[in-house]
């Protein structure tokens, strides 16, 4: 078994992977930051080939691809304690995801996805542009034990599963498919979560999703403005205003933007510009590491409770040079005050501007004010 750092320089931290095969021919590398040990055989819920058909429908008015997948809706939701699939398999008879042994996280490809390399060429749908959902779905186990949350994680571990995240999209990359990729956690059943073990997806789509692709002409007008990447500018008026930082640890930074949607938006960027994880040294990787893991535990400590949120992880697209697109990483809170949730209404979703109940610099306030 090779240490990745080995094959990743800057990252100069080892780590170690090991790829698997489960019994139903889906993927499985285990990480960890020692060499990796099993201690029972690999398995699998089910030892069935998993059948997705995905497809894409592009919506004419929105100029977007919508995602079609209906065998989703035998998805495990919310199962009792007894039986976790994100758990290492206790009993043989009830398998899980994982075996038993000695690793910190692992990466296996979705039972239930979204997108597949392998999506067949739906049927015509008038009205409608339908192709293949050609992509990838992964689930991402943050760690072993089912109560734990990705803030609560030491700082080694949640720097590991940045070294991860960028292993995977290296991978997706190396198919020669895949253009864009997404990795995310939501977090707490308040933003449909199913599955309350400590875990994330990658969603690795064939094109440039309507996000990412506004970032990125926003990014390069920018760059061909002013000369230099957004994400430098924008580091340097924070830092010069500080009113809505949160955390400058050097080489890595988190704050309220001034441009937030929701109360507590919370952003980790790099202080240095750079366009993908693996663009960082493994100091910047460290620190930023550490940022994170500070921003979760800030949120959580805000009002006393699990704060749910979403978290995404925004790179540059594949397949080429975009130094201009910001590498960044955004947590939307979904509580805006104790026990009040902010909801998506009509504004937000009937006309695409959000309605914020505060201010950036009042947010960023209490956010360093939390004790930890």
């Amino acid at each position: 078994m090779t240490p990745l750092s080995d094959l990743a320089s800057p990252q100069t931290t080892p780590f170690y992977a090991q790829d698997f095969t489960k019994p139903d021919g889906r993927a499985l590398t285990l990480y960890g930051l020692f060499p990796i040990e099993l201690a029972s055989p690999v398995p699998s819920p089910s030892d069935e080939p998993v059948d997705a058909r995905p497809e894409m429908r592009w919506h004419p008015l929105r100029g977007e691809w919508v995602m079609y997948a209906a065998h989703r809706m035998g998805r495990t939701f919310l199962p009792p304690p007894e039986y976790n699939p994100l758990a290492p398999t206790s009993d043989p008879a009830h398998p899980t995801e994982l075996p038993r042994g000695r690793y910190d996280m692992a990466v296996f490809d979705n039972r239930f996805p979204s997108l597949s390399l392998l999506a067949p060429q739906p049927e015509p749908v008038p009205g409608t542009d339908p192709r293949p959902g050609t992509g990838k779905c992964e689930v991402v186990v943050f760690s072993q034990d089912a109560s734990g949350t990705l803030g609560g994680l030491s700082a080694e571990r949640v720097e590991l599963l940045l070294r991860i995240w960028a292993d995977r999209t290296d991978r997706l990359e190396a198919t020669g498919k895949i253009k864009s990729v997404l990795a995310f956690e939501n977090r707490g059943v308040e933003v449909g979560v199913t599955l309350h073990h400590p875990h994330g997806q990658l969603y690795a789509y064939d094109h440039i999703p309507p996000v990412q692709a506004q970032m990125l002409a926003s990014a390069e007008a920018h760059f061909k403005d002013r000369g230099q990447p957004w994400l430098s500018d924008f580091v340097a008026a924070e830092r010069e205003a500080a009113v809505r930082l949160i955390l400058d640890a050097g080489e890595a930074l988190s704050v309220v933007p001034p441009f937030a949607r929701y109360t507590y938006e919370t952003w980790v960027l790099p202080a240095r510009a750079a366009s993908r994880l693996s663009d960082l040294s493994s100091a910047e990787v460290t620190s930023f590491a550490r940022v994170l893991k500070d921003a979760l535990l800030r949120l959580d400590a805000l009002f006393g409770v699990r704060m749910p949120y979403l978290l995404t992880l925004h790179q540059s697209p594949l397949g080429g040079e975009y130094p201009a697109f910001p590498l960044h990483i955004e947590i939307y809170p979904y509580l805006r005050s104790p026990g009040k949730l902010k909801y998506l209404a009509g504004t937000e979703q009937g006309a695409g501007e959000f309605a914020n109940d505060n201010f950036p610099e009042r947010a960023a306030a209490d956010l360093r004010a939390v004790q930890l």
